[in-house]
């Protein structure tokens, strides 16, 4: 009999449609709520994508997940509530919470302690908590969405401990590249332990869950620059690695974030459900996409009532070549232009990487993207470019020209100039490993009616080191920053076209989870921090709109 590896994941909520993802031992039918999926193959590993019809709008619809008819979720013996969704519309608020960057590893010792107490410490998990909570709560206060913007697995270091045991039973990590999650196989572990812990587990089985890779799902500074793109395909093992990367953050991840309609027109999809194994056609597939990402696309909107999300995919379709970099693609930039509108209450644009880091942080990597470029002359593009990678300078500022680009998109909307005015137009973000809200202005004359803010919320698990924090601090200093902004103003670089200051305390180190609470045209935000045993804590409560 066939039995479940992994999930039930709920991706997609509509008014009469629901998306739920498993992986299963053996290939076999799932049925979720009367509707079926036949699994597809890859590798060894079996998955479906069901698509749950005919739901009744607005209402709770609690769920089984069934393997050739026999019942394999609810797990037997478990003390869960029953996984259960509600449909759109909602007549109760809407509430959706977000972060990124979370390392797998047990909820004891010692990896639950501080940070700075022992080499392992991750301290406490926030969706740990966050799960913890909702089995206190009714679930009318569950959330509705769990955005999930980065990091949400780690292939090249912090492995968990069952993977890194996986990984040295097949091959000697002392050789190149040494303990990191290298091919397909060695992903699905990781996914495995990362997301089979039970609370987790349940939690994603109720909260619709949408999501974005960076970096260390694929590896530390991936796509940071074309010098570091050319040296890592030196190296005989990327290609392996990166075709495993993608392949499995297309099964595990990309594909809930689609629509039913979207896996309809999918011909990737297609193919794969038709191959008796698919692992052929998505490593061609990742081959080819490693070399030309202009084939596919990786960002994604989801409607939430009258709210549009719009998440940006900010890592794997960059433009790197100096002297046009960009953080996205032509073909891409057009797709977000299309998407990222007015006419809704709320616009949220998510991107793994904050489209606004602090003052003294902004000024220093549009610094040295200008050097890198050639404005100091080649010696100084050489040392830059060190400084590029040793510092991560790949954030929005370090791609001015997209910067300036979306921040004039966001004016556009927010003046009403691409339908009506959103109440709130708020930019979502994780990767830096603290958290924050900035509120946004515009200049005068530039007749914007809508709330603008920028909310990063990092990390759910991965918390600094005290020398780390400190070191981020004296970087939010007010002359850290005007440092760095007379360093750009003489390589050439035009002051950003808006301003921002923090809102509440800033930064917050801990491990966070964040959400937005939308009623209408309201639209509240809360920080809260994870704390022993497992708790959550407001660190930030406010009114965006």
């Amino acid at each position: 009999m066939p039995t479940l590896v992994l999930g039930p994941i709920l991706r997609y909520v509509g008014e009469t449609e629901a998306v739920v993802w498993v992986e299963t031992d053996a290939q076999c039918d799932v049925e979720v709520l009367g509707s079926r999926a036949r699994t597809f193959h890859v590798e060894g590993h079996h998955y479906a994508i069901v698509h749950v019809r005919e739901l009744e709008p607005g209402t709770w619809h609690e769920y089984e997940v069934h393997l050739d008819g026999d019942r394999a979720w609810p797990l037997p013996g478990s003390h869960y509530p029953p996984s259960a969704f509600q449909t759109y519309p909602k007549a109760r608020p809407l509430t959706i919470c977000f972060g990124s960057c979370r390392v797998s590893a047990p909820h004891e010792p010692p990896y639950t302690l501080r940070v700075d107490e022992h080499p392992s410490a991750r301290e406490i998990d926030a969706l740990h908590a966050l799960s913890v909570r909702m089995l206190r709560q009714e679930r009318e206060e569950w959330p509705d969405l769990l955005l999930l913007l980065g990091d949400q697995v780690y292939a090249d270091e912090n492995l968990s401990p069952g993977t890194k045991a996986f990984i040295e039973s097949r091959r000697d990590v002392s050789e190149p590249p040494g303990p990191i999650v290298v091919d397909f196989e060695e992903y699905t572990r990781l996914y495995h332990e990362s997301w089979s812990e039970p609370g987790l587990r349940w939690l994603l089985s109720t909260v619709s869950t949408a999501t974005i890779f960076d970096d260390h799902d694929v590896h530390d500074d991936w796509n940071t620059s074309a010098a570091w793109v050319e040296e890592m395909r030196g190296e005989d093992w990327w290609q392996e690695h990166i075709i495993g990367a993608l392949t499995s953050y297309w099964v595990y991840q990309h594909l809930g974030n689609l629509t039913p309609s979207e896996h309809e027109s999918e011909e990737l999809l297609r193919e794969v459900r038709e191959a008796d194994d698919a692992g052929p056609v998505l490593r061609d597939f990742a081959r080819r996409f490693e070399r030309d990402p202009d084939i596919y696309r990786w960002s994604f909107c989801r409607d939430l009532g009258d709210t549009r999300l719009v998440v940006i995919d900010s890592r794997a379709g960059r433009v790197l070549d100096e002297g046009r970099r960009s953080m996205v693609d032509a073909q891409e930039w057009d797709w977000i232009v299309e998407h990222a509108t007015g006419g809704f209450d709320h616009l949220l644009i998510g991107s793994t990487l904050p489209l606004l880091l602090a003052p003294g942080m902004h000024h220093l990597e549009a610094w040295n993207e200008a050097l890198c470029g050639g404005a100091w002359g080649k010696g100084a593009a050489r040392l830059s470019e060190r400084l590029r990678q040793g510092l991560d300078l790949e954030h929005w500022a370090a791609f001015d020209e997209s910067f300036r680009r979306v921040a004039e998109l966001i004016r556009s909307v927010g003046a009403g100039e691409r339908g009506g005015a959103p109440a709130s137009i708020v930019a979502l973000g994780g990767d830096v490993h603290h958290a924050y809200l900035f509120e946004v202005s515009f200049p005068r004359g530039s007749d914007v009616d809508s709330g603008v803010w920028q909310a990063v919320c990092s990390p759910v698990r991965h918390p600094l080191g005290s020398k780390e924090r400190l070191a981020i601090r004296a970087a939010l200093s007010r002359p850290f920053a005007a440092l760095t902004r007379a360093l750009a103003r003489a390589a050439g670089v035009e002051d950003p076209p808006l301003r921002w200051r923090p809102v509440g305390e800033a930064p917050v180190f801990d491990n966070v989870v964040a959400s937005l609470t939308i009623d209408g045209r309201r639209l509240d935000f809360r920080l809260e921090k994870a704390l022993p045993p497992a708790r959550l804590e407001p660190v930030i409560e406010t009114r965006l709109a």
